[in-house]
């Protein structure tokens, strides 16, 4: 029995090698399979903080991620990419002061066997202060002027006061909370949801607190002053345009104005409008721009421009008129051929202003078939038309076609028709 034990004593350290040499051969066959890598983490890690005291403030600002390197087996790197909570990194402040502390930061990875190698930054700098509130009155600042005659009475508030709270030494230099409302030609009352603004002895805003509530409803009233009133404008004319045309529009800029008086009763008396001097549109032909003063009673002035511009349109009233049994005259047509056209004459429709119309003359429309490029045979011809005056168009022409029948004049046996003399004028195309 002793034998035996001291034999066993003697293979302990054989043992211990033998289980060595076993965990050795193990791993590397692990690490031929599953090789480990290091590798840069693939996104920064955010730093979480814990054990703050909550009557302590972050006062500065801290780094907020922290860039981590690992060494793992290639099958648990597949893992930690796609989880991306596989690292976590933390900052503990529990029994932490006021006052500025360097912190170490911590980084674990939840992917075991996996190893956090390298972290940066390691630490980090962090100031506490105690966090603080003020209560401080609302002020209201009204900026610009109403419009003309118009005035802004006492603004109203959802609330009076507003809460700051943040570190100590910011909430210390905030002064004065304030909100600014812009009046700049209003002339209506509002409502308006204005930010708060807190500010220093020097009027600079101060940043990095938190302002309860954020943002106040104004009720600002807007009244018209006794002896200011708007009124609308009211053009006057007199007379009637030129025969023939009609008058398509009249309009006023601005169409309200402001009036004033000393007397509020003048004010009252107003009908509501005021008319503007009378324009007189005898024999008016073309558009008209023209500024025109008021027409006021004694003791009323306008407030601004004591004129207005008036624009008023005016065109030519449209009509038609019929040309019948007007000659169809052939012109360009070769001194081999001869022709005969039926029917000889047309009539034509003819629109434009009634005053153009009323001046036109038989000269002033031309009707003519172009022969140059015809050849012997029968044809259906449509007619053209020439009008000397640009104003007119051709609305149509009856009939639109003119049968056209072409021969030689070597063909011809009997006396042809004297050949029609070609007209002493250039034809327009496309009329």
């Amino acid at each position: 029995m002793i034998s035996i034990l001291r034999n066993f004593v003697r293979s302990i350290p054989t043992l211990i090698l033998s289980f060595f040499l076993a965990v050795a051969v193990w791993i590397s066959a692990v690490n031929a399979v599953d090789p480990v890598q290091q590798r840069q983490f693939s996104r920064p890690v955010t730093i979480e903080r814990v054990g703050q005291n909550s009557e302590l403030i972050v006062s500065e600002d801290v780094p907020s991620q922290v860039s981590v390197s690992l060494s793992a087996p290639q099958s648990v790197w597949d893992r930690i990419n796609s989880d991306r909570t596989a690292v976590r990194a933390w900052i503990d402040l529990t029994g932490l002061d006021a006052g500025t502390h360097i912190v170490p930061v911590n980084v674990h990875s939840l992917a075991q066997p996996a190893k956090v190698v390298t972290k940066s930054p390691q630490t980090v700098s962090i100031t506490l202060e105690a966090l603080v509130t003020k209560e401080l009155p609302l002020r209201l600042i009204r900026r610009g002027e109403t419009a003309i005659g118009f005035q802004a009475d006492s603004a109203s508030l959802s609330q009076d006061t507003v809460l700051v709270s943040g570190p100590a030494s910011r909430v210390e230099n905030v002064n004065e909370a304030r909100l600014t409302l812009d009046l700049s030609q209003v002339s209506d009352s509002m409502t308006r949801n204005l930010d708060v603004q807190v500010l220093d002895t020097n009027e600079a805003v101060v940043e990095d607190v938190t302002v309860t509530p954020s943002q106040v409803t104004v009720e600002q009233p807007i009244s018209q002053r006794g002896v200011y009133r708007n009124v609308v404008v009211k053009v006057v004319s007199t007379g009637e345009v030129a025969s023939g045309y009609r008058l398509t529009s009249m309009s006023v800029f601005p169409p309200t104005v402001t009036v004033f008086s000393s007397n509020p009763t003048l004010i009252d008396r107003l009908p509501g409008f005021v008319e503007t001097s009378p324009l007189d549109m005898t024999g008016v032909r073309d558009d008209i721009d023209i500024r025109l003063p008021m027409n006021l009673p004694n003791g009323v002035e306008v407030v601004g421009d004591q004129t207005v511009l008036v624009q008023v349109g005016v065109s030519a009233i449209e009509g038609s008129l019929t040309l019948s049994g007007l000659p169809v005259q052939m012109v360009g047509l070769p001194e081999e051929l001869v022709a005969r056209i039926s029917p000889q004459t047309v009539d034509v429709i003819i629109s434009g202003p009634v005053p153009v119309l009323d001046r036109l003359q038989g000269q002033d429309v031309t009707v003519f078939l172009d022969l140059s490029e015809v050849e012997a045979g029968t044809y259906q011809f449509a007619p053209r038309v020439t009008l000397s005056i640009s104003e007119l168009k051709l609305e149509s022409i009856l009939p639109s076609s003119i049968e056209l029948v072409v021969q030689l004049r070597s063909h011809v046996t009997s006396t042809p028709s004297p050949r029609p003399t070609e007209p002493a004028f250039t034809p327009t195309p496309g009329q």
